[in-house]
């Protein structure tokens, strides 16, 4: 039984969360409502059963906890001299009433989708969006997600602290921005789901190089983006993008948790039911012709997912991509990868020259994309230095494992 209501907590956490803050306007008070309605359900469940509507029953629950609470501290609150409105005080039974029901009106109808906008406000520092979207949408405890980002829980509730003060005190609003303002918030929103993907399948820190629950807990919020957005096709290339990319991640190490580069990869342990659901999601992305920089990148992946081995690869078609990606992100790190796909087409000559002046000095993968340059160009003392930069900056002991034994193997 514990184990099914810990189902029940990940699935409708963030969902009972975004409908107490609608009803009461304030987030540390629906939290606190929220987990004290699982407490109960932890006591009451397994002698009771789980309720028809386990959602509803939480909700329920947890919007009487929050309105005792604010009778007990009426004396001090005058948020309790008028009468509390209906849609608190509602009187339907825990195991039926939903107070999801009274939505307001707007161009998407999902207290989830405020809660998202709110966690991703622009005026919020970006480490502080993506703990608030894990800590309010994907029901992490404070200690998950201090451990996720690799520091220290208190830390992790300072910064929790301080980013619902800011949305508190800076009057940012708990809704979806409105229809003309989404082109200029969703990519808010998806930066940061894909903050937390990246931050799973390639960690910033630390002794592992995947972390499996980070990733799975970013898809899980980009396939609720999708659900709740369906119309975006960027959000729906996100989630493409994640797949592809998730798919490989068992291929990626060695089972002592050695790092293995794409060309190295036993295709045959890659996840096919999650490569076939990026592609029809990609597919249904190319049918709206709105390309952006998600869905281009989704694309780039399953040219990679649909070779057979690294050599069939069609590279001219990922280099085409790239230039498409560059022209919507002309960012150095696109620019970046782009010189992979210009070597296998043009040669690492070509390749090397477009890495001059990209200002990624402190960026560890530039490094060591120009010592594999240099290496096969047979530029060999060149590409040693190269790699022992690309040491120096390597975030993970993995990275650095694989660039060390690489570096060693160099013919010098």
């Amino acid at each position: 039984m514990t184990e099914e209501i810990g189902q029940v907590f990940r699935a409708e956490y963030g969902r009972a969360v975004a409908v107490l803050t609608r009803v009461f306007g304030e987030l540390d008070l629906a939290e606190e409502a929220v987990q004290d309605a699982f407490a109960t359900a932890l006591q009451r469940w397994p002698k009771d059963g789980v309720p028809p509507s386990p959602a509803g029953w939480i909700i329920t629950t947890a919007r009487n906890r929050a309105i005792d609470r604010l009778r007990r501290e009426a004396r001090h609150d005058r948020r309790l001299r008028e009468p509390l409105p209906r849609s608190v005080l509602g009187g339907t039974a825990p195991a039926e009433a939903d107070p999801a029901h009274d939505a307001e009106e707007g161009p998407v109808h999902d207290d989830r989708l405020r809660l998202i906008f709110t966690c991703c406000h622009p005026a919020l520092a970006a480490p502080a969006r993506v703990a608030l979207t894990l800590r309010l949408l994907g029901g992490l405890t404070t200690a998950e997600v201090a451990r996720a980002f690799l520091v220290p829980e208190p830390t992790m509730a300072q910064r929790l602290v301080r980013a619902k003060n800011k949305i508190r005190h800076a009057g940012i609003p708990y809704r979806v921005p409105a229809e003309t303002e989404l082109p200029d918030r969703l990519p808010t929103v998806l930066a940061v789901l894909y903050l937390i993907f990246n931050e799973g399948y390639a960690a910033a820190s630390g002794d592992r190089l995947v972390r499996a629950d980070l990733c799975a807990e970013a898809i899980r919020l980009a396939r609720l983006l999708t659900e709740l957005m369906p119309d975006e096709p960027e959000a729906t290339g996100l989630l493409a993008l994640m797949l592809f990319t998730d798919a490989r991640r068992r291929a990626r190490t060695t089972p002592d948790g050695d790092l293995v580069l794409l060309p190295d990869q036993d295709r045959t342990l890659w996840n096919t039911a999650q490569l076939a659901e990026g592609r029809t999601l990609l597919r249904a992305c190319l049918r709206r012709n709105r390309p952006g920089p998600y869905q281009l990148q989704a694309a780039i992946n399953a040219v990679h997912t649909d070779a057979p081995t690294t050599g069939a690869t069609d590279w001219p078609q990922i280099l085409h991509l790239y230039d498409a990606l560059l022209a919507h992100s002309p960012t150095p790190v696109v620019a970046l990868h782009r010189a992979v796909a210009v070597a296998e087409v043009h040669g690492p000559a070509t390749a090397l020259l477009l890495l001059d002046g990209l200002g990624l000095d402190g960026h560890h993968v530039y490094h060591s994309v120009r010592a594999d340059l240099l290496r096969r160009l047979g530029r060999l003392p060149e590409a040693a230095a190269s790699y022992d930069a690309a040491l120096s900056l390597a975030p993970t002991t993995a990275e650095r494992a694989f660039l060390h034994r690489t570096r060693a193997g160099l013919p010098l």
